[in-house]
């Protein structure tokens, strides 16, 4: 056989076996998002119906892809699974419920905190908080800033010392945008879609109506003929109840456990607890977890934490149980009921996957 027929076919060789390997890795790749989540030997944490098995794999990317804090998580129409991260590298990572990454974006934000979803007439649009640049921004799902909201000085809704450093935001039943300045001046301030300031409320107080640290707002549907307003007060640990106009309602006491925002899913409120109460009820770092309520606001889980206790009436202080996590700071609960945690200050640590069992 003439001496090129056989460098041809040792060429063909070659490049079937260099195929088929990577025909192999690809297979593998694709297969490994599915058996991490399916096949996780982690422990099982929870009480109750609400039980949960740990995979700190789920969410864990390569270093073209870094975390600074992971803030907070939502899902969108199509079921990916949203993370805002104040790492400017990639403020918005899109991962498929595997765990794969579809996408990021995002290099503007280096206090990319709050992070909500809304649909507004078919087409889902972003909000975002940042708090070290001290304001709030609407976009689209690719990060095309369409609104942003500046400091209320600009406005003469603050003084010119006052701070502004926004948390979160939430969107009521008719558009109306709600920012929680969780880091600054303590006000929950209410402004129309289209960014006109209508009123502020609360304010840095230990009142009833004021707050310690305003860190979330969330809209509450669970009655669908009186939506309220669930806003965390962290440093009090509980979470208080205020009308749309701003008018206090009432408060749910979650002694020990100093909340994030509330994540509603059906009748249940979910919260990534930062910090717990370890020792005489002084705030404790690395001592998070996360807390699960029912639709009567009695806490009926705590995975990571202590069983919920309930003594003549009154619930009794929750610690971290399990040295499963650092800092909860956000819960985002799928169609399967499995749970997706982001945590603050925990070592650029990825986000972390509860499998309901």
């Amino acid at each position: 056989m003439p001496t090129f027929k056989l460098r041809t076919i040792d060429m063909q060789r070659r490049q079937f076996i260099k195929n088929a390997a990577l025909g192999a890795l690809a297979f593998t790749a694709a297969s490994f998002n599915i058996i991490r989540v399916r096949n996780n030997d982690g422990p099982i944490i929870g009480h109750g119906d609400f039980r949960y098995r740990v995979n700190r794999n789920w969410g864990v990317l390569d270093a073209r892809t870094p975390v600074k804090d992971c803030h907070e998580m939502v899902m969108d129409k199509k079921k990916r699974i949203i993370l805002l991260t104040n790492e400017k590298k990639n403020n918005i990572i899109i991962y498929d419920r595997s765990g794969k990454l579809l996408d990021s974006w995002g290099h503007a934000f280096p206090g990319g905190h709050g992070l909500t979803i809304h649909d507004e007439g078919g087409e889902e649009f972003l909000y975002i908080t940042d708090h070290e640049l001290g304001e709030v921004y609407k976009t689209t799902m690719d990060g095309r800033i369409l609104l942003t909201i500046r400091h209320p000085k600009t406005i003469g809704q603050y003084g010119d010392c006052d701070k502004f450093k926004p948390t979160e935001t939430c969107i009521g039943p008719n558009g109306d945008i709600y920012i929680a300045d969780g880091y600054g001046s303590q006000f929950i301030l209410q402004y129309t879609a289209k960014g006109e300031f209508i009123r502020k409320f609360g304010g840095d107080s230990f009142g009833e109506k004021n707050f310690k640290q305003v860190h979330g707002v969330t809209l509450d549907t669970r009655n669908p003929n009186d939506p309220v307003l669930m806003c965390t007060d962290r440093i009090k640990t509980c979470f208080k109840i205020f009308g749309l106009d701003g008018t206090y309602r009432s408060s749910i006491q979650v002694p020990g456990a100093y909340v994030s925002r509330a994540v509603f899913d059906g009748e249940n409120l979910y919260s990534g607890v930062c910090f717990s109460a370890l020792k005489n009820h002084m705030l404790t770092y690395n001592a998070g977890f996360v807390t699960i309520l029912d639709g009567n606001n009695r806490v009926v889980s705590n995975p990571g934490g202590t069983k919920p206790t309930y003594k003549k009436g009154e619930l009794l202080p929750m610690v971290q149980a399990e040295p499963i996590f650092k800092h909860c700071h956000d819960v985002c609960v799928d169609a399967d009921k499995n749970l997706y945690v982001a945590q603050w200050n925990a070592g650029n640590t990825y986000p972390y996957m509860l499998e309901r069992v």
